[in-house]
């Protein structure tokens, strides 16, 4: 940061703005967090879902696993659905090893085709057959109560799904097999208009339910699961948290306040849940990671009891065409099967992701924190550099005690909001720096142009102060240099040499176009008749001396600049077009355009114009004149563009003109002057 950049002086007023305005974005922004305004809470999920990836242990579920019927699974044993039957004697081997809890991520809502009664009505209704199976147990004529039967049996959680689009009916009361205490008051559940529950031999036989219902987040990655949903008035428990229950043998559950928010308590497991009661997932890894058994080995025997024995076990598929899959942090396809798992062992390991129900509002503070340290650095004059590092070193502080907080505790604080307030004012600060720095700039340029201009005008003075021409001819000879070279512009004449820049310059330098004078002698520059021939050869070499003064000057000046211009002018505005001219006899375009536009504007001006040894001419006068002087004196290009612009010329003449001046004709003086006046 350079000590011009950093010396930025604000007045109290625009102090005030900006520590009010810094402020004010913090505030925008922290309240952005709290209502989950979309580059914030997007902001926030890429955070949660890198603390996630970098903190997975990488070690297999303990307490849970998972029985996949699966493509090895669908191809030894038939396509799904499987008879009902093949399914309880799946759940039969399974309850034989002794798990905590068996969970059944299946809902069967139609009746098994397949059964040996559906066989028999079907006998019966096309063919008026009465058919029966010998030896046969009473239960295995029907596939479905012979499932609701082994439910019951093994005490297995069954699964249903919550509709939220459309309302459906049920024919029997659905049952949770749980309830909730406590705060359940404090929650704004999700409230399903249907349901889809398994048909009533099975439905009826389970004691206990667990819903199968996720939502992904706006960017389409499931980050948490809803544990509890209302229906019909009854609150209903996910799969995970039933089978939880069903594990520990607990029949309650209890919604607690605390300082962090809402969660629910089973048994000696406290769940942390949003005032919806999602609970975020904490994953170990990728799915891979979570202990899958194909089913076909379990029916097989070919499993370990210690696979099975003590855990929470939940049976389903992740066969490819049944589509169960989500993206998520740490795989972007996670079966659905096992999304249950990686709950389950969250709860069981009490190691959930908790943010708390401040962070948000913590988030705006440290929000209005930041800025109001930035702002106060800001506006005591700190540079870009000191800025930006003090950004940077705060917004990695945040992240640090962030991760640091998050792997030792679970607690996941909302960093979004001040770091996106840190980096909105950072940029914002370039953008104020930037226009402070270039409004100064371009005051300093004016205040240059400015001393540019007082010092050519001081220069052209010196002249002046030996010379009988007035200030008012140096205006007016500057104006009338830019009108004819605008006009020559306009009229696609030099093109590529009149540019705006050139002409700007071309007006600038103008007034020293006679600075050479002060090296005449007062006897022959202020000689009110006729000069001698000697004295003529001296009032000529004001030229020469007027390229020298200039261009001496111009030599301490680097890079280009407007001298160069001046020093043209000074040296050939009394050169003629036809080589007659002085002090090098130059011819046609020979001589720079500059002086060509020069001596247009200068013998005008002086023909107009009262001296010591003339009055002034009327406009008519020297316009005739001039005419006459066509491809002889002057460059009959510029000549016409003069006369094309004689209106503009009038005003100028007229706005500049000098107050002693007489507009009457008389006749010439300087025998001279039918030459050149301006000598």
């Amino acid at each position: 940061m350079t000590s011009a950049t950093s010396s930025v002086r604000l007045s109290r007023r625009q102090a005030v703005f900006i520590l009010l305005g810094g402020l004010s974005i913090a505030l925008a922004i922290g309240f952005g967090g709290l209502f989950n305004f979309k580059p914030v809470a997007a902001l926030d999920q890429f955070d949660l879902d890198t603390l996630l990836v970098r903190t997975a242990s990488g070690a297999p579920a303990p307490g849970t696993v998972v029985v996949d019927i699966d493509e090895v699974s669908l191809s030894a044993l038939g396509q799904w659905p499987w008879p009902r039957y093949r399914v309880a004697q799946l759940i039969e081997r399974i309850a034989n090893e002794h798990p905590a809890a068996i969970a059944m991520d299946i809902v069967f809502p139609e009746s098994d085709r397949t059964s040996l009664a559906d066989i028999q009505q079907t006998f019966k209704h096309d063919f008026g057959l009465d058919v029966s199976f010998n030896g046969v147990p009473p239960g295995l004529l029907n596939n479905d109560g012979y499932l609701g039967q082994m439910m019951a049996r093994s005490d297995a959680v069954g699964a249903t799904y919550f509709y939220f689009d459309h309302t459906s009916r049920t024919d029997h009361p659905m049952r949770p097999g749980v309830g909730f205490v406590g705060r359940v008051d404090l929650l704004s559940l999700d409230r399903a208009p249907g349901v889809l529950d398994s048909v009533d031999a099975i439905a009826s036989q389970t004691r206990r339910r667990g819903f199968v219902n996720s939502r992904l987040d706006a960017d389409g990655v499931l980050r948490r699961l809803p544990l509890l949903i209302e229906y019909g008035g009854v609150v209903y428990p996910s799969l995970a948290l039933a089978a939880i229950m069903r594990s520990l043998g607990v029949g309650t559950g209890r919604v607690e306040s605390g300082v962090d928010g809402l969660s629910i308590r089973v048994g000696t497991h406290r769940i942390p849940i949003d005032q919806g009661s999602y609970a975020l997932l904490r994953f170990n890894g990728p799915s891979q990671r979570y202990d899958s058994l194909s089913a076909v080995d379990v029916l097989g025997g070919r499993t370990q009891p210690a696979d099975l024995r003590g855990k929470i076990v939940f049976i389903g598929s992740s066969a490819v065409g049944l589509h169960d899959v989500h993206p998520t942090a740490v795989d972007r396809d996670f079966s659905g099967l096992k999304i249950q798992s990686v709950m389950s062992q969250n709860i069981l390991d009490d190691n959930a992701v908790r943010i708390p129900v401040w962070g948000s509002m913590a988030a705006l503070l440290l929000g209005l924190l930041v800025a109001l340290v930035f702002s106060t650095m800001f506006v005591a004059g700190r540079g870009m550099t000191i800025l930006a590092v003090f950004a940077v070193l705060s917004g990695a502080a945040l992240i640090g005690i962030d991760i640091e907080v998050f792997v030792r505790t679970g607690l996941f604080i909302p960093t979004a909001a001040p770091l996106v307030v840190l980096g909105t004012l950072l940029v914002l600060c370039f953008v104020v720096r930037f226009a402070f720095n270039h409004r100064r700039a371009q005051r300093w340029h004016r205040q240059l142009e400015n001393a540019r201009q007082v010092a050519i005008e001081s220069m052209a003075a010196v002249a002046e102060t030996r010379d009988p021409e007035t200030g008012g001819h140096i205006k007016r000879t500057q104006h009338y240099v830019r009108a004819i070279a605008e006009q020559l512009q306009r009229s696609k004449k030099h093109a590529q040499t009149l540019t705006r820049e050139y002409i700007e310059l071309l007006f600038l330098s103008a007034p020293l176009h006679d600075i050479g004078k002060v090296g005449v002698p007062d006897h022959i520059l202020l000689k009110p008749g006729p000069l001698t021939p000697e004295e003529l050869i001296v009032m000529r070499r004001h030229a020469e001396f007027g390229r020298k003064i200039i261009y001496s000057m111009a030599e301490h000046i680097e890079g280009e600049n407007f001298l160069l211009i001046a020093g043209e002018i000074a040296a050939t505005h009394h050169e003629k077009w036809d080589g007659t001219g002085y002090p090098s006899g130059l011819r046609g375009e020979d001589i720079p355009l500059s002086g060509r536009i020069m001596a247009v504007a200068d013998i005008y001006d002086a023909l107009i114009s009262r001296r010591c040894y003339k009055d002034a001419f009327l406009h008519d006068r020297a316009k005739a004149l001039m005419r006459g002087l066509r491809e002889t004196t002057f460059d009959p290009t510029v000549l016409d563009a003069f006369f094309t612009i004689e209106a503009e010329i009038l005003q100028i003449a007229d706005r500049f003109r000098d107050e002693e001046a007489g507009m009457a004709e008389h006749q010439v003086m300087h025998v001279e002057i039918a030459v050149s006046p301006a000598t």
